[in-house]
């Protein structure tokens, strides 16, 4: 598969009072083209900071201090705020957690997609752009388009926001879509109605997509590829289907073991402890004070990335003795 994306070393460190926050820290990361690639983790894994740090928009007092970030044969980190912005929105999209955020409540639902269309399409007239907008909205399945462009942003359910959301960010054709915790804020229901969306969306655009998320249900939904991060370093990398059957680090096991699986009997476990504090994380594997296998090299050495029998990139001094358990 030919790659779109690849980010190699990233560093994103956050200056602050208290210390430098390590969000991510060494971070490699591909996507293909055509691909949907998981981004996985609990709450402070990197997951977000990661997208940011791919379109540049990490807010102060972050930065990136270090890696490469090169798209469709480009090296991003080398380009001018200038040019960032002909490639953000344009080739590269993200929506957000809450689709309020990306939605201005001055303005309506139709004016914000037609200012995007025409923004990047100089040569169409405002009939063309709400005409390219009807069709947008048709194609997340807003109803009744013709009237919603004329809706302001508090006049729309949860679910049609970010809908909405997400029409905003296919609005200039893009290659890649982060889409960041798309159904966190949502009922069952609608829940199941986003992801079906974008499955579809996915086969129709042709198109690659980030699914940036906590949830692996969504992750066995969607993705053919997860990247499991913890810590912002990354634990784990491998097909998702495998993943799921046999994964090889202890991480990615305790977040299976806490998912509810319709084909499995068994009691969920709580994964004890906390992410830890990033200004001072833990020595040697950043999971090792909540790792079961944790023996005392853990503790002193960090693991390298290593291939295993499995196909799997993982980072554990015992990979090999968590692949027997699993077997």
């Amino acid at each position: 598969m030919e790659t779109l994306l690849d980010v190699q070393g990233l560093k994103t460190y956050f200056f602050t009072e208290a210390g430098i926050v390590k969000a991510v820290d060494g971070v490699n990361f591909q996507v293909g083209k055509n691909e949907v690639v998981g981004l996985v983790g609990e709450s402070g894994s990197g997951k977000t900071v990661l997208g940011l740090s791919v379109l540049r928009i990490v807010p102060k007092p972050g930065r990136i201090v270090a890696g490469t970030i090169r798209f469709d044969g480009e090296d991003l980190l080398v380009k001018s705020e200038e040019n960032m912005r002909k490639i953000r929105g344009a080739k590269i999209a993200m929506t957000f957690q809450d689709p309020t955020t990306s939605l201005d409540p001055l303005y309506t639902v139709g004016n914000q997609l037609i200012e995007i269309i025409r923004e990047h399409q100089r040569d169409l007239s405002k009939k063309q752009a709400l005409e390219q907008t009807l069709k947008l909205l048709d194609m997340v399945r807003i109803p009744e388009p013709e009237l919603r462009v004329k809706s302001y942003p508090h006049e729309l359910s949860g679910g049609m926001k970010q809908r909405i959301a997400i029409a905003k960010a296919l609005a200039s054709g893009p290659l890649l879509l982060f889409a960041d915790e798309p159904t966190t804020s949502l009922d069952v229901t609608v829940q199941a109605q986003v992801l079906t969306l974008l499955r579809e969306l996915h086969e129709k655009l042709k198109m690659s997509f980030v699914m940036i998320t906590h949830d692996m249900g969504i992750i066995a939904e969607l993705t053919q590829r997860v990247e499991v991060l913890y810590a912002g370093m990354v634990a784990e990398v491998a097909e998702t289907h495998s993943l799921f059957n046999k994964p090889n680090h202890p991480y990615t096991e305790a977040l299976l073991g806490a998912v509810p699986r319709i084909d499995q009997r068994k009691d969920l476990k709580v994964i004890p402890g906390n992410i830890p504090n990033l200004i001072e994380p833990p020595s040697g594997c950043r999971f090792h004070p909540r790792c079961p296998y944790m023996q005392e090299i853990c503790s002193k050495t960090v693991p390298p990335l290593e291939i295993t029998d499995a196909g799997h990139l993982v980072a554990c001094h015992f990979w090999r003795k968590l692949s027997l358990v699993g077997a």
